[in-house]
């Protein structure tokens, strides 16, 4: 059954003025794990998840171009994270939230019919959201003062498809991805507790490694 795949990092003594260094080099890990080094768009929520945003910027995404009307030329698509970061953190407030997404590719695995299957490289948004100490009733304590969500774990489990060793060698690519990813924004960040987390609680770090071991099992 598919899951939510989310990663908390919560930080020491963490001041709302510093969420702004924390969030860039957040976004800016992307871009040497298979990610992408533009941030897509930035929204900011107030108070709870229920209300409406007071802040949304979209930027778009990082193929493609858009031209410059003062040099003439023409520029990448999406936000540098510095920038996208500080334009949304101009409305800082203890119980704001401060959402962000940025592309993300992964092996993903198409079915076309019954005979038609392939493997592609697809990018997915991935949110990063910093949240303020008062916003949804403290959420940050039990969410992380950052939270990254990676949307469904079906990439790196596939757990109705058979592992052949096609399958098995993308599989353990979304994994390592996946690890490799989660230890440089630790890294960048300055981070001093994570964790990998699906929404339905099973534990996550057990699923991940049975199925890199079956993978690795199936691509001998």
């Amino acid at each position: 059954m598919a899951d939510t795949l989310y990663l908390s990092l919560w930080y020491p003594n963490l001041r709302l003025a510093m969420m702004s260094d924390k969030l860039t080099a957040v976004l800016g890990a992307f871009a040497g794990h298979g990610g992408e080094a533009r941030v897509y768009s930035a929204t900011v929520w107030p108070v709870s998840w229920s209300e409406p945003p007071v802040f949304q910027q979209i930027y778009g995404r990082r193929v493609g171009s858009i031209p410059d009307a003062v040099a003439g030329q023409k520029q990448p698509l999406g936000a540098e994270p510095r920038v996208a970061v500080e334009e949304a953190l101009e409305l800082l407030h203890d119980d704001y939230a401060y959402e962000f997404q940025i592309g993300w590719s992964l092996w993903e695995h198409e079915t076309a019919g019954e005979l038609d299957s392939r493997w592609v490289r697809e990018p997915r948004l991935v949110r990063v959201t910093g949240f303020g100490p008062l916003f949804d009733e403290g959420a940050y304590e039990a969410d992380g003062h950052i939270r990254v969500d990676f949307g469904t774990d079906t990439p790196f489990l596939e757990e109705d498809l058979e592992l052949d060793s096609v399958a098995a060698r993308h599989v353990e690519e979304n994994v390592r991805q996946l690890v490799e990813l989660t230890a440089g924004i630790e890294k960048a960040s300055g981070a001093t507790a994570r964790l990998l987390w699906s929404e339905l609680g099973e534990s996550l770090a057990q699923r991940l490694a049975l199925r890199l071991r079956a993978s690795l099992g199936s691509g001998n």
